[in-house]
């Protein structure tokens, strides 16, 4: 009988948590589970693996050429920079990822923060708590203008799985959607624009496009300015195609009227990012992909893709 394939999964907490079992990976071998891994970590936990699983533990050209028994790494994410792929097929190394688990949970979040945005829910149901309903003299009050959607227009910038079902998310409240993509498709009529034009007729921009080095920081001033200033600008998709200095600057300038971000420049972010303090800007923890179901599909995909590789037919393999 054959040793056991070796495999380590460098960062496993955020996929579970203690909600969505490994059960299913360990029947293909001797399974090593680690919550997170630095990099001096990484060399010494899977210096004899075969397989290695990582979701945001990066594995650069030196620790892949440092990993002598390494085959095949499948990332827990549909973005995969945090692998080398050159340096992997350099060695053989298969790389597979999961190119779509978060459909309806980011788009169902999107519209979590523009309702936020609209409505402000959790001020105003804090400010009931702190006895400002009790102690008002009116039936009812207003900390912020509640926003109706209906009839306005929102504006998705990447117009692929995600960005698609925001579009009928977006359609099914009675906006009108305009977007803006690598190619143009034939069913949203007259919806394509330039993205300077997006930005401008837009009253809520939402970005669904991945990071590349054409679009690193392309929402900075110059595109902010273009804006109305009762638009909202959402990001869910990654943290660095935002300037993150020039949309403090625009939100406190009133250049636009509010923002709301999942994702930062750099995760966790640094006390002095600007948007953390910045004026109408609301900052979640990267969490819009991280329901059970969206987790639980992940989950599902690795271990398909970890079958698939030991079958000798690789599948989803990154190019």
């Amino acid at each position: 009988m054959g040793e056991a394939m070796k495999i380590v999964v460098l960062d496993g907490y955020t996929l579970n948590p203690g909600d969505n079992p490994w059960s299913a990976l360990e029947a293909f071998g001797d399974v090593s589970i680690f919550e997170r891994s630095t990099t001096a970590e990484i060399l010494s936990r899977a210096s004899h693996a075969d397989v290695v699983l990582t979701n945001k533990a990066a594995l650069p050209a030196g620790v892949i050429e440092s990993l002598p028994k390494l085959k095949f790494v499948s990332v827990m994410a549909t973005g995969y920079n945090v692998v080398d792929v050159a340096a992997a097929r350099a060695r053989g190394i298969v790389v597979s990822n999961v190119p779509d688990y978060g459909t309806n949970t980011v788009a169902q979040y999107v519209m979590a923060l523009l309702l936020e945005l609209c409505h402000h829910v959790g001020d105003h149901a804090n400010a009931v708590r702190d006895a400002a309903w009790t102690n008002c003299v009116d039936w009812t009050f207003c900390r912020t203008p509640q926003i109706e959607l209906y009839g306005k227009t929102m504006g998705i910038v990447g117009f692929g799985r995600i960005g698609r079902r925001v579009a009928a998310l977006a359609e099914a409240f009675g906006m009108r959607v305009i977007y803006n993509s690598r190619r143009a498709y034939e069913d949203v009529p007259q919806g394509y624009r330039v993205l300077e034009n997006l930005f401008a007729e837009a009253d809520v921009v939402s970005l669904h496009c991945g990071l590349t080095t054409e679009n690193d920081g392309m929402v900075n001033s110059h595109l902010l300015a273009r804006m109305k200033p009762s638009a909202f600008l959402i990001n869910t998709a990654r943290g660095r195609l935002v300037n993150e200095g020039d949309l403090a600057s625009a939100l406190a300038k009133g250049v636009l009227a509010g923002a709301a971000v999942d994702v930062l420049s750099s995760e966790p972010p640094s006390a002095d990012n600007p948007l953390l303090s910045a004026k109408n800007c609301l900052v979640t923890p990267h969490i819009a992909w991280a329901a059970l179901e969206a987790r639980q599909r992940i989950m599902q995909t690795t271990v398909e893709n970890v079958r698939a590789f030991l079958d000798g037919a690789p599948m989803n393999v990154v190019s």
